[in-house]
């Protein structure tokens, strides 16, 4: 199969803007990078158009706006309780980040953002040492409680202790691959599948254009469930570091 029709040429990064390297780090805009400052774009102007009119009976723009504020409102007063609305503006701006990016990457020609795992990874590295900190901040070296299961025996401490804490430094890889992997492996498929159409031509190319237009609608579907899911755990996991579950 040809480079340019490989299913997986879509995910490759290319430089639009070359800028010479700084203290070795080269700062040149990507395919990538565009595609970040194009869903930052869209979810500021999404925002701004739902809330410029404040009006005691909302249009269709307010209703979403609003709504996306009380979902993840909820979600935190859910999870995390009354203290966790200092952090709302953080996991507000996570979730509408990480929905429009695979939003976005459903648009034909266009990049998904989500589909690379340093992207993701990077989404999760933040949110995993937020959470320590916040955690060392609130309990100071009590946090380290955390690894200790309650009711365990003394003699048991000695495996559950390493076990808790290699799942505890697991989770910003189990976060990120999660979305990483729904993500390239839905686009993977799309592609897959519109080369068949393709491939077999008017008569034979039905079944696989069916098949790309419920795959589509499945993929919008998993877009918003996979923001959930990361927006979900993010909040579980800063509901640990605030008050102490295990």
């Amino acid at each position: 199969m040809a480079r340019g029709h490989s299913p997986l040429a879509q995910f490759e990064i290319h430089k639009l803007v070359e800028i010479a390297p700084i203290g070795g780090v080269d700062p040149s805009l990507t395919n990538s990078g565009l595609f970040m400052i194009i869903v930052a774009m869209l979810v500021t102007g999404f925002l701004i158009l739902g809330m410029r009119q404040h009006a005691m009976i909302p249009g269709r723009w307010q209703s979403m706006a609003e709504l996306s504020y009380e979902f993840i409102a909820n979600m935190i007063r859910d999870n995390v309780g009354s203290e966790g609305r200092r952090y709302f503006p953080f996991i507000f701006t996570l979730f509408m980040f990480i929905l429009f990016s695979n939003l976005v990457g459903m648009v034909p020609y266009a990049f998904t953002v989500t589909s690379h795992i340093i992207v993701t990874f990077a989404l999760a590295a933040v949110v995993f040492i937020g959470v320590t900190v916040i955690g060392f901040a609130r309990h100071g070296m009590g946090f380290v409680k955390y690894f200790v299961p309650d009711g365990v025996p003394v003699y048991l401490l000695v495996l559950l202790v390493p076990i808790e804490i290699l799942s505890y430094l697991t989770r910003p890889i189990s976060l990120s691959v999660r979305l990483f992997a729904n993500m390239m492996a839905g686009h993977t498929m799309l592609k897959v599948f519109g080369g068949f159409v393709i491939s077999l031509g008017f008569i034979g190319g039905w079944a696989p254009l069916a098949f790309i237009i419920a795959l589509t609608g499945l993929e919008i579907g998993i877009a918003f469930l996979q923001a959930y899911v990361f927006t979900i755990l993010s909040c579980i996991y800063l509901n640990d570091a605030v008050h102490l579950h295990h």
